[in-house]
């Protein structure tokens, strides 16, 4: 094989990894408007984080770095592209409209750039200004610079771009090819604070996902309740589930601190409920906790889009208590987007499982159809204050939408003394303005 052709193999295997990773990523992190955003300059994204020291120590990552650069450019070879040159070629490339042909342009491109371009030609890229359906050709660039010298990349993206996605980019490439390297620059990269969580274990977690999800774990598992901790556990979700659904859910129920493990059998549940949702409905009925309470709703309310009979059925059999309330609420939700009348009388005939998150969902569900019938069942929410704003919510909406019906509606129901109060005021205020 040549080297040109050794060179597109290894690029390739690049993107798919980057590709991957991007889309899996996006799972939980900010999306491609909201990055192209920040990195022009008009958006905003905090990272959160602060960095220590240098970008990793010639004593750890110098030498390493220095042998992949040579082995790149003795294989690629000078291209030699001008600034003006590499913004040409990408304008030219960018406006290719067949997706395939630029996909594979574009994996050319890249390929024929060599280690002393990378900054200049990304630099290039940006200045084309970052846009949503640019962001696989920036992953892309990103990631090939990351093979070829991935120190240079973390500093250029530390230095010039507004949030983190250019560095975990780069950290998901060089953790699939030295993961210890890459686990010591985010571990010397990040000053550790209450709260927060590495933002730079995210991209590291993401290249070890695929190959050695074990380790992936245990960094994961190391990681302080955070924001971060829950981008990085959304982003191994998917190698997790790709074992099969017993192999996830003894990974979820296999963690040791309480919150991640609630996390893992929330995700894992969501993500089984559409092909097992009887099954994954068992599952949580085996290990109740935060999670099975959060989840079995919706879980039930998959299983009703599929067989509803089968999903009341289950509810039914259930023994007293909050599962069996849980199951209610997926059931009534269904219902409420379907037939709110058949869902409130359903809820009726089944007011001994019904608990206030019952009523509560059931009148978000039921609002947009038929509020006439939502309202009716704040009353029966037992929290003073949580029933006094769904109140105010959904009268001042309903009021905006049909104020007849709902003035008429007002009128004839009693109401706690401050939610008339306020809801007399809106009313007075409508008139006015239409006046």
């Amino acid at each position: 094989m040549s080297s040109k052709n050794s060179n597109l193999t290894l690029v390739g295997a690049i993107v798919v990894a980057s590709a991957g990773a991007f889309v899996a990523g996006r799972m939980t992190a900010p999306d491609a408007a909201e990055i192209a955003a920040a990195e022009n300059g008009s958006g905003s994204l905090s990272s959160k984080t602060s960095s220590r020291g240098g970008l990793g120590g010639e004593s750890d990552a110098g030498s390493p770095r220095r042998s992949l650069a040579e082995r790149a450019a003795s294989a690629k070879g000078g291209s030699n592209l001008s600034g003006e040159e590499a913004r040409a070629k990408m304008e030219a490339l960018m406006r290719t409209t067949d997706p395939i042909e630029r996909s594979k342009a574009w994996l050319e491109f890249v390929n024929s750039v060599t280690p002393g371009e990378f900054e200049s030609v990304v630099a290039s890229f940006r200045s084309l200004g970052m846009t949503e359906s640019r962001m696989t050709e920036y992953s892309m660039l990103l990631s090939a610079w990351a093979k070829s010298d991935p120190l240079q990349a973390l500093e250029y993206a530390k230095a010039n771009t507004g949030n983190r996605f250019a560095r975990n980019t780069i950290l998901t490439t060089w953790a699939a090819s030295d993961p210890e390297a890459a686990i010591r620059w985010a571990e010397q990269n990040h000053t550790a604070q209450e709260g927060e969580g590495n933002p730079w274990m995210i991209g590291v977690i993401q290249g070890l996902a695929a190959n050695d999800p074990v380790r992936a774990s245990q960094l994961l598992a190391g990681m302080n309740l955070s924001e971060e901790r829950g981008e990085a556990l959304g982003i191994m979700i998917p190698t997790i589930l790709s074992q099969g659904p017993d192999a996830a859910k003894a990974w979820a129920t296999a963690m040791t601190d309480e919150s991640l493990r609630e996390g893992a059998i929330s995700r894992i549940a969501d993500a089984l409920a559409a092909k097992d949702p009887a099954g994954t409905a068992a599952w949580l009925m085996q290990n109740p906790g935060e999670a099975a309470d959060r989840t079995m709703d919706d879980v039930i309310t998959t299983w009703m889009e599929q067989d509803k009979d089968s999903a009341v059925a289950y509810y039914k059999g259930l023994p007293a208590g909050d599962m069996r309330s849980n199951a209610l609420r997926g059931v009534a939700n269904s219902m409420a987007m379907q037939d709110p009348r058949a869902a409130a009388d359903f809820l009726d005939a089944n007011a001994g499982d019904a608990n206030d998150r019952v009523y509560e969902q059931f009148v978000w569900h039921s609002f947009g159809n038929a509020p006439e019938i939502a309202v009716n069942y704040i009353g029966k929410v037992s929290n003073a204050n949580q029933q006094e704003r769904m109140y105010g919510r959904m009268l001042d909406g309903w009021l905006r939408r049909d104020y007849n019906a709902a003035s008429q509606w007002i009128s004839q129901n009693s109401l706690p003394q401050n939610v008339s109060d306020r809801v007399q005021r809106r009313m007075q205020e409508m008139q006015q303005r239409q006046q």
